[in-house]
C-alpha cells in the first residue's frame, strides 16, 4: 500500500490522477475492513487523496 500511495502522490497529471483514484480508494477500503489499517486512518488517507486531487 505504501508503494502504491507513493506512485499515486507522485503523479502530476490530473486526468491519471482522477482515473486511478476511485482503485486507490478501494484498496484503503479493503485495508480497513481487514484491520491492516485502523477506519480512521483510512478515512484521513482518502480525505488526503482526494484533496491532493482537487488541488491539481
Amino acid at each position: 500500500m505504501r508503494n502504491a500511495l507513493r506512485d499515486f502522490r507522485a503523479l502530476e497529471d490530473k486526468n491519471v490522477a482522477v482515473e486511478k483514484l476511485p482503485h486507490m480508494l478501494s484498496v484503503i477500503d479493503k485495508l480497513a475492513k481487514r484491520s491492516v489499517i485502523h477506519k480512521n486512518k483510512a478515512s484521513n488517507l482518502k480525505s488526503k487523496l482526494m484533496r491532493q486531487v482537487n488541488a491539481m
